[in-house]
């Protein structure tokens, strides 16, 4: 659709897809924020549980028997 205003010719749909267009790269960051966001908060716990869980055998892998 266009628009005369002044004697300048100005498509309004031009400009709606621009805004458009910004619009969904705001939305597609804010999206991949969230997302790293939550990652890191899932490497965090994996971090602690790795460090806070020990083996289910208390001295499985501290000694070797060895037959010969």
């Amino acid at each position: 659709m266009m628009k005369e205003k002044g004697g300048i010719t100005v498509n309004v749909s031009s400009i709606m897809g621009k805004q458009v267009a910004e619009l969904q790269h705001t939305l597609s960051m804010n999206l991949l924020k969230s997302q790293m966001s939550t990652q890191a908060a899932n490497v965090t716990v994996m971090l602690r549980d790795m460090q806070t869980n020990h083996a289910p055998h208390p001295t499985k892998g501290q000694a070797v028997d060895l037959k010969g």
